[in-house]
């Protein structure tokens, strides 16, 4: 039953709201400016920290859609180790920390945001650089989390489930 949903295709239009989150997460200026790590790891902390972000904002809004949202990740996960050539035995396993990765990082942000500001700073070092941040780079990662989440808040969040300009250049 379970992996039935994990390979059938999506019946929301969850896709072009997943794509922008990817397209968000795949900024150069988060990897050149800030210096996360432009890793497998690096892009995958940072499409977690965006799907956050807007997994946040959709907070009691329409779950099924929130569920595709997370569901759409995972395929593109597993598309993508299958890619990179990770063998039909092994993705199993890697998803399945994948995914325990992002469920751990989802309620690190939110722990995060519910608390100071050096509470989100110590939140990302751990997360996004694991081997040490800059210590420029985590106080921009940081801003740009809040500023990002302010700005996600003042959307409607039909529009944001549409894909209509979820993420502003320079958020």
């Amino acid at each position: 039953m379970i992996l039935k949903r994990f390979f059938q295709s999506s019946t929301l239009p969850v896709r072009p709201l997943y794509e922008a989150i990817v397209a968000a997460a795949r900024r150069p200026l988060a990897y050149a400016e800030w210096g996360v790590p432009d890793t497998l790891d690096g892009r995958f902390d940072m499409i977690a920290l965006h799907m956050f972000l807007v997994l946040d904002r959709l907070k009691g809004e329409d779950r099924a859609f929130r569920q595709e949202l997370v569901d759409e990740f995972f395929r593109d996960m597993d598309r993508s180790l299958r890619e990179l050539g990770v063998g039909d035995l092994s993705v199993g396993k890697k998803v399945r920390k994948m995914a325990e990765a992002f469920y751990g990082r989802l309620a690190a942000y939110d722990k995060a945001l519910a608390g100071s500001a050096a509470e989100l700073e110590e939140s990302l070092s751990r997360n996004v650089y694991p081997d040490g941040a800059p210590p420029s780079g985590l106080a921009a990662l940081a801003a740009h989390v809040r500023k990002t989440r302010e700005s996600l808040a003042a959307k409607a969040a039909a529009d944001i489930m549409s894909a209509r300009a979820v993420f502003e250049e320079g958020v």
